[in-house]
């Protein structure tokens, strides 16, 4: 019968705990409060060095090594070895778990050809350690930083070459991201690029370039970033990231939203024959403001609301007329800063509302960067390109854990997308049929990819 539990069990979840031994549920409540009554009755804390969740991690760890010797040499502790292997003494070993160092006792074989598992031969940290590494490192904490934090909260000493070696090991994954095929056909890209310090020689300003797609899922996808060398943003680092994404894979994008950076339209229709491109209505009122007193920036955003609010670019023709009239003369520079965008502003204005609030702004990837500027201000500035871009990639890397954010996306795209199999029935039909996506898996349990929010 008892085995007849523990098989009974399997239909229940991975959440539920099973006695190997009895087959029984245990109950995790109960445990926990069993826990809790002993750390009080032995005057010791739950965590930290010496505290009851270290002995119960202790005595797990040595009974899951144990099982793996006596699985290697196939007989249990004092029985009759079945050859000239046999088991030889333990070996003291701390290792540095997510509560806290543990001293073990590993248990060894005469011969020395046990190889164990779980903690294996020369290595004193467990996986969720590395982890917490990188979690710490995305949220832009130095090296020196993160030993502070494991002996402040951990009681345990991480050397800074431990702790650089660990950051070190994303560096073949970031390449095998950075890299990766991409689908053959984006309905709408995100262009934008931020500002990092670097010091080469000496601390300069140096743009990094992200573009973001959305999926025919209605997937925001992170399809990389670049760091630009020398110079400020340019229309011609641009276009050297778009040639990139279409030897990628990338063969059509529907609609580019952009700021309006001189030569970027040109850029991304050499690339792209057929995409239409979109300025981001924010950053145009932005470089508005430019020309304008502060007294009048607000009477200024109010003329311009009924011109990018206009329920068709005749309207929009007609409302910007108005504002000409109102505004015009004093300030002629906005003027002319509409009529030379005017091409890119207007075509988010044949589409709905749901459409409309996707397309106008780059605010879907300006809460990205966001994030990487988070990381980015808490270090200052970076060694070399390469430090700042594994650390864009580390924050790419932890964005959405929870996948709430892509829910939420996907379900904001959505009326959106339905506009476009419509409008582009077929570019975009070609996309949906032709299933040719290959993204890798990073550092997810799940089949999507980390860096897909």
């Amino acid at each position: 019968m008892k085995g007849r539990a523990v098989s009974d069990t399997t239909e229940l979840g991975n959440d539920v705990i099973v006695d190997p031994v009895t087959g029984e549920i245990i109950d995790e409540k109960k445990l926990a409060l069993q826990l809790l009554e002993q750390s009080r009755e032995q005057g010791v804390g739950l965590i930290g060095p010496g505290g009851l969740l270290s002995g119960l991690t202790k005595t797990v760890l040595e009974t899951a090594l144990e099982a793996e010797l006596t699985e290697h040499l196939g007989h249990e502790h004092g029985e009759r070895p079945m050859g000239s292997n046999m088991r030889n003494g333990m070996r003291a070993k701390t290792v540095l778990t997510e509560i806290g160092p543990v001293q073990i006792e590993v248990p060894r074989d005469r011969d020395g050809s046990f190889e164990p598992v779980i903690v294996p031969k020369r290595k004193r940290r467990l996986d969720g350690i590395d982890e917490i590494v990188l979690s710490l490192t995305a949220r832009g904490l130095t090296t020196g930083e993160i030993a502070a934090h494991f002996d402040d909260v951990y009681g345990a000493t991480v050397s800074k070459d431990t702790i650089s070696r660990i950051t070190e090991k994303v560096t073949a994954e970031m390449a095998e991201w950075a890299s990766r095929p991409l689908d053959p056909i984006y309905p709408v890209i995100f262009v934008d690029a931020l500002v990092v310090k670097v010091r080469d020689g000496q601390v300069r300003n140096t743009p990094f370039y992200v573009v973001m797609g959305v999926t025919v899922a209605g997937e925001r996808d992170i399809l990389g970033s670049w760091a630009g060398g020398d110079g400020g943003e340019g229309a011609r680092f641009w276009l050297q990231v778009f040639t990139e994404l279409k030897n990628r894979g990338v063969e059509d994008v529907l609609i580019a939203v952009c700021d309006g950076l001189k030569g970027l339209p040109e850029a991304i229709t050499t690339t792209w024959e057929h995409t239409i491109v979109q300025q981001c209505i924010v950053h145009l009122i932005r470089a508005s403001f430019r020309y304008a007193g502060r007294q009048h920036r607000d009477a200024i955003v109010k003329s311009l609301k009924p011109v990018y609010t206009a329920p068709s670019e005749a309207a929009a023709k007609d409302r910007f007329a108005e504002f000409v009239a109102d505004w015009g003369q004093r300030y002629p520079a906005i003027l002319r800063l509409w009529d030379s965008s005017w091409a890119e502003v207007v075509p988010f204005l044949e589409y709905d509302v749901e459409v409309r609030r996707v397309i106008c702004t780059t605010n879907a990837i300006e809460s990205i960067n966001a994030r990487y500027r988070r990381a980015i201000k808490a270090r200052g500035h970076f060694p070399n390109e390469a430090s700042a871009l594994k650390c864009l990639y580390l924050v790419t890397r932890s964005l959405d854990p929870t996948g709430g954010g892509r829910a939420r996306w996907m379900m904001r795209c959505k009326p959106a997308l339905n506009a476009f199999a419509i409008t582009f029935a077929g570019r975009l039909d070609k996309a949906i049929h032709s299933n040719r996506r290959t993204s890798h898996t990073v550092g997810r349990t799940d089949p999507e990819p980390s860096w897909v929010l």
